[in-house]
């Protein structure tokens, strides 16, 4: 309501494997946290080692929220989390606890700090017209031809992430508008509405510097996923029978790429290779979504440390338990 002092909430925003956990983890030492994650694929069942998603230890020590919601054949949209994340922070402020999100899937966040569009339906027939000319002409090509038409949304889509370029373009010939307007109006909405609890974050880049000393992280943790069962939990996933390479959620990273070899499609290395590529991609869309002005709550606090640097953690630490003091 208008006047009440707003919630307060904490956000580690940063790209697959700068630490994001570790850093709110070691956080809940000193301070009375509960953790909301903020990723995609970690509302899924059944998706743990290749989410990197808290161990059953983890989450005894740490309360997490906005994990395993759905089985990986439903739907799980950016509004279902703004909802669900809304209500969370709400309940974990009543607890008298400080909510810290975590997590690196920047459309989530925007959607929360900004508020989100009503789009309009996918349209079948509209969508085989741009697999049709993708077909034809290359995704690289759709995605040249949707940076004419909106900008804002192509440069912040990788011309290869076909599933992406095809919803943009669909907005856009259904709505006669880009996704970046759409945003925008909602942010004026939600805002003249008042919609939902008023909530002040303080938000933290994680970005790291060295784009190798990154990549060498990325590699020894996905060694470490294949070690610890990635592959069988792949193949658990797709014996289920109702899922495959092409499923929204198997088009996580690194579980499309061990669909291939699991399907008999591509070797076990081959497969591998691939998922550290899109994982390296990954990280370089999310690195870029963190410079990104349009990401965050308008006059929001927004501090940036790299988290591969000696001191990074002591001084995020330093900063958020003089931040909580201030708020009392």
């Amino acid at each position: 309501m208008p006047g009440e002092r707003p919630l307060r909430a904490l956000a580690i925003l940063g790209p697959t494997g700068a630490g994001k956990s570790d850093f709110a983890l070691r956080l809940a030492q000193d301070l009375p946290i509960e953790i909301l994650s903020v990723d995609s694929a970690q509302v899924y069942r059944g998706m743990d080692l290749g989410t990197a998603k808290p161990s059953t230890a983890e989450q005894a020590a740490v309360p997490h929220h906005l994990i395993d919601l759905r089985e990986p054949e439903e739907a799980y949209s950016a509004g279902d989390f703004r909802r669900d994340a809304l209500a969370c922070l709400a309940a974990v402020s009543a607890r008298g606890r400080l909510p810290v999100l975590v997590g690196g899937t920047m459309l989530y966040y925007r959607a929360l700090f900004r508020g989100i569009a009503p789009m309009p339906q996918a349209d079948a027939a509209l969508r085989a017209q741009i697999d049709a000319q993708a077909a034809r002409e290359g995704w690289p090509a759709l995605h040249a031809e949707l940076a004419q038409r909106d900008p804002e949304a192509a440069a912040r889509i990788h011309a290869n992430d076909a599933q992406r370029i095809q919803r943009a373009l669909e907005v856009h010939a259904l709505a006669g508008r880009g996704l970046s307007d759409l945003w925008r109006e909602a942010a004026a909405a939600d805002a003249a509405a008042d919609a939902g609890p008023q909530v002040q974050y303080r938000s933290w880049a994680l970005e790291p510097q060295s784009r190798a000393a990154l990549h060498e992280r990325l590699a020894q943790r996905l060694d470490a996923m294949l070690a610890s069962g990635f592959v069988e939990e792949v193949r658990q996933l797709l014996a289920r029978g109702t899922l495959n390479a092409d499923s929204p959620a198997l088009r996580a990273v690194g579980y499309r790429q061990l669909a291939a070899f699991c399907e008999g499609r591509e070797s076990l290395a081959e497969a591998s290779q691939k998922a550290l590529f899109a994982t390296r991609q990954l990280a370089k869309r999310q690195l870029t979504w963190l410079r990104s002005e349009g990401l965050y709550p308008p006059d929001a606090d927004v501090l940036r440390v790299d988290p591969l640097q000696a001191g990074s953690f002591e001084r995020f630490r330093a900063d958020t338990l003089e931040w909580c003091k201030s708020l009392r």
